[in-house]
């Protein structure tokens, strides 16, 4: 079909094919393809609301075995800048978050081989036991994966074990694009296959949990790719209907190995448009201000987003690659407004929690997001000490 009749089947309300989904990205005009995301956007949320979520995004270690070309945040096993933080420390963390006003934890890390299943559980009970209303939204597939090779035991089993700890949700990290074409050039097959991720999120669907899912793009991938990975998505969301929201962002180059050039803002408002319109039965789009800053996060509530995503609080992997934009509620809430939008804060199954906390109590400022270690040591905390470690490098150091 040419463009006009793609569109007047978008206006229908009817689902457009990888092909037009493709035609639309190529040469749709951008003002048309923000036109087209914004309709859609108003049909699914006419109340004029936008959302965000308070939490914080707590990454436990960077040492990793996966070694992605386009990760600056990693480091090797043995390596003197790795780290893996203690229960005390994220329990602070944790003390920080709610002080604000935060709701949950976004935790995820590196493949760390010297961290045992068992590891996980006990942090993630002792977070319940201290925190009991507290939401843990963690480890992404290829960690779940990870666990799974570690332990040899089968991904369904690991979940129902973290469920049984206390995993209330699964975030969509470690997606990229889900084509193993792009994820052999970019060393992350190893980690996950497309298949294997989509595998993981099927499975936790399947048990009650809800997930999110993600697209880095930007990298070595087509624009055809780039369709193919929201079709398989949106072909896992008709069969489960487990993902709350589709986040999407650009790679993010500085020091890392696979090197290049961040993707315009516009490719990026394109590609938000076009998944708007592709992934029609996601209700959630999240502006990704993280990587793209506020004012580009501010126009994405016209090409199609309908969530500012996380406060934050806390960044470690995109700021390794050179990216740090940093908004407290205040300013994402400013940003809403000022884009003519009511805010809203959320949990992470997109259930409105309220007002803005600013307004109802005194909050202080975040004028830059926190990092892993304020004062960034490396080296693990004494508590992993008392797991029995996998590598060389871990056997020595915890003799």
């Amino acid at each position: 079909m040419n463009i006009d009749d793609i569109i007047r089947t978008i206006d229908a309300g009817a689902r457009v094919s990888a092909e037009d989904a493709l035609e639309l990205y190529l040469h749709a005009p951008t003002h048309v393809l923000g036109q087209l995301a914004d309709g859609i956007r108003r049909r699914k949320h006419p109340e004029g609301t936008v959302t965000y979520i308070i939490d914080r995004n707590v990454n436990y270690t960077n040492v990793c075995v996966a070694k992605c070309n386009f990760c600056a945040f990693y480091r090797d096993v043995g390596s003197s800048e790795g780290y893996v933080l203690g229960f005390e420390e994220i329990f602070r963390k944790i003390d920080e978050t709610i002080e604000v006003g935060g709701v949950q934890l976004l935790l995820q890390g590196g493949h760390n081989p010297d961290l045992p299943l068992t590891w996980y559980e006990d942090l993630f009970r002792a977070i319940k036991g201290r925190y009991p209303d507290f939401k843990l939204h963690a480890l992404s597939p290829p960690e779940v994966i990870h666990l799974s090779r570690l332990s040899q035991l089968d991904v369904p089993v690991v979940i129902d074990r973290l469920i049984a700890a206390g995993l209330d949700s699964i975030p969509g990290g470690g997606a990229e694009i889900l084509v193993d074409r792009v994820r052999r050039l970019l060393h992350c097959y190893g980690k996950a296959t497309a298949d294997e991720w989509l595998d993981v999120m099927r499975h936790a669907h399947r048990r009650g949990l809800r997930t999110t899912a993600t697209m880095m793009y930007g990298t070595v991938e087509t624009r055809e790719e780039r369709i193919e990975h929201m079709m398989r998505l949106r072909s896992l969301q008709d069969e489960t209907g487990g993902f709350t929201a589709f986040i999407t962002w650009s790679f993010q180059p500085e020091h890392t190995e696979l090197g290049g050039t961040e993707a315009t803002g516009v490719d990026y408002l394109r590609t938000l448009a076009v998944a708007r319109i592709v992934l029609d039965n996601f209700d959630n789009l999240q502006a990704s201000w993280v990587t793209q800053g506020g004012k580009v996060g501010q126009l994405s509530l016209a090409f199609g987003a309908n969530d500012m995503g996380s406060v934050m609080i806390e960044e470690n992997v995109v700021r390794a690659a050179g990216a740090a934009y940093c908004m407290d509620e205040i300013e994402i809430v400013r940003n809403v407004e000022d884009a003519g939008f009511i805010a809203k804060r959320r949990n992470m199954h997109y259930d409105v929690l309220g007002d803005p906390i600013f307004r109802t109590r005194d909050v202080p400022r975040m004028l830059s997001l926190a990092t892993a270690r304020a004062d960034g040591s490396a080296g693990e905390a004494a508590d992993a000490k008392a797991y029995p470690a996998r590598s060389k490098a871990g056997k020595e150091a915890r003799r």
